[in-house]
């Protein structure tokens, strides 16, 4: 990556002038203080005894054995809070607390990473704001709950489709006008410079433990690596530390919504480059450069954009992309929930499902590991509702 933000020629710092100072101070003490032993080794005490790393990598065996695999699971839905979303949410915590910021704001789409947030805010006293859309309220009404049972304030975001994107332009507005005061915890691998960076670097413990994990427990190293895009840091958490092992094949899972007659979703897969929330990336958007909306039965994916990285992966041909519909993501919730008596978010089951397209594809007992991101209580009343 370049000093200036770029993943090649993507990533970047598109902004209006009224970002530059509360990015310019943000990327200054993420550079001094993430290099700093008492910071490393309190980020380390936090994500060892309050988190609850490291997750398990879990071998699968009744799932290997239908799909001819070998399954292996990278079990972030054991982590306090419930997903991935709270090893970057703890790393940037940290920061704002060093920053002396007394307020912390985020965006969430599915919840999950409101609730890590609003989480963080609570251990280190803490103000919190969550920028929400209407609709994913709706549909996430119980991680609504947890983030006002935890002291946060949630925001109802009734502007554009009422969901992540806008949740996230609310975010950035009110960061603009509060920055003295305020630190934007966003929540993904996207936005500008120094974001992507940084929730990467904050998420790379997945992939780091599975590296040792799997040479631990098979002696080599696994032939794929399979995650849910969204965002992406799920993914980019995984994926990163095998960057150089060639050997190892990435494959992120997109939504595809109610199918490829859709055009709200796939940004990898269907987008085209632009600029989203200060970063240039594969976007959704019409012939004239507007922003599409984006459409996934999990909330999570709910985003017309992706991380730069990811775009970058992409243009190198180091990972693949792949598309997931709605229909698809809930046999694969189904699947891992009767076979290995665990049941998974939405958002990883678009990534469970494809496994049956790759044990056609791969050759038998491949070794595969999944990121499972997180868990399925916060999806019980979507699925119980499509299902009936």
């Amino acid at each position: 990556m370049s000093k200036k933000g770029y993943f090649g020629e993507f990533g970047g710092r598109f902004i209006p002038e009224t970002l530059e100072y509360p990015l310019r101070e943000l990327q200054e003490a993420y550079f001094k203080y993430s290099q700093q032993k008492d910071f490393k080794d309190e980020l380390n005490f936090y994500l060892r005894e309050y988190a609850g790393r490291p997750t398990p990598l879990y071998f699968a065996k009744n799932l290997s054995k239908r799909l001819g695999l070998r399954v292996y699971l990278k079990r972030e839905d054991l982590l306090h809070t419930g997903a991935h979303k709270i090893n970057n949410a703890l790393g940037q915590a940290l920061l704002a607390v060093r920053m002396k910021k007394e307020r912390i704001i985020a965006e969430t789409g599915a919840g999950q990473h409101g609730v890590a947030t609003a989480t963080v805010a609570s251990l280190f006293g803490k103000k919190c704001d969550i920028y929400m859309g209407k609709v994913d309220m709706e549909r996430q009404k119980m991680n609504v709950f947890r983030m006002q049972l935890l002291g946060a304030q949630v925001l109802k975001v009734e502007t554009g489709s009422q969901t992540l994107k806008d949740a996230c332009n609310e975010a950035l507005r009110d960061w603009v006008t509060n920055v003295r005061n305020t630190y934007y915890l966003l929540g993904s691998v996207v936005g500008p410079h120094p974001y992507p960076l940084m929730v990467r670097n904050f998420q790379v413990v997945i992939g780091r433990e599975a590296k040792q994990q799997i040479l631990k427990k098979e002696k080599r190293l696994p032939d794929y690596l399979l995650a849910c895009v969204g965002g992406g840091s799920n993914s980019l958490g995984l994926f990163h530390p095998f960057f150089k092992n060639r050997e190892v094949r990435f494959i992120g899972v997109e939504a595809k919504g109610k199918g490829f007659l859709s055009q709200h979703a796939c940004s990898l897969i269907k987008g085209r480059v632009g600029i989203l929330h200060g970063s240039k990336s594969y976007v959704l958007q019409d012939r004239f450069g507007q922003i599409e909306q984006a459409h996934s039965i999990a909330a999570g994916l709910d985003y017309p954009g992706v991380g730069p990285e990811h775009a970058f992966y992409k243009k190198i041909k180091r990972a693949e992309y792949v598309a997931v519909s709605d229909k698809e993501a809930l046999v694969g919730f189904k699947m891992l929930s009767e076979t290995e008596g665990i049941t998974p978010a939405l958002e990883p089951a678009h990534a469970l499902f494809y496994l049956r397209k790759l044990a056609k594809l791969a050759k038998k007992n491949s070794i595969v590991i999944v990121c499972l991101s997180g868990r399925g209580d916060k999806d019980l009343e979507i699925v119980q509702k499509v299902g009936s």
